[in-house]
């Protein structure tokens, strides 16, 4: 229940979404096993649907490190046949997930809001691994 307020409160404020208009809404959350959490600076994302070619394609849960110090997750939700991705938020803005990340090891680590990565310590440099 707290994820779903937290989800709220911050999409409430905001400045930037990202929506799809699609007809029909995603089909309910899948049911499925929460792998022990790997680490203590690692947060949980839910799993969730999104839409991809006309239709929803499941996106499995995953622990993971936010992009950038202080940045946390905003869960992707439907509304008035609208789509709203998921996206990182925090003072160094907003960060839309790219589903191109799911196949590296660091998925949203050190991912910035200008294309460039921080280190771990929330300091930026030029990301030269993409």
């Amino acid at each position: 229940m707290s994820t779903w307020l937290l989800a709220a409160a911050s999409t409430a404020s905001a400045q930037v979404s990202f929506d799809i208009h699609i007809g029909h809404p995603p089909p309910p959350p899948r049911a499925y096993h929460v792998a022990p959490q790997p680490g203590p600076d690692y947060e949980w994302v839910e799993g969730y649907w999104y839409p991809a070619n006309g239709r929803y394609v499941w996106h499995q849960g995953y622990w993971t490190r936010p992009p950038y110090q202080g940045a946390y997750w905003v869960q992707p939700y439907y509304e008035n046949r609208h789509y709203y991705s998921g996206r990182w938020e925090g003072r160094d803005g907003v960060i839309a997930h790219d589903h191109a990340w799911d196949h590296s090891k660091g998925r949203d680590e050190n991912r910035a809001p200008n294309g460039n990565a921080h280190n771990r310590h929330g300091q930026q440099h030029s990301d030269q691994r993409r």
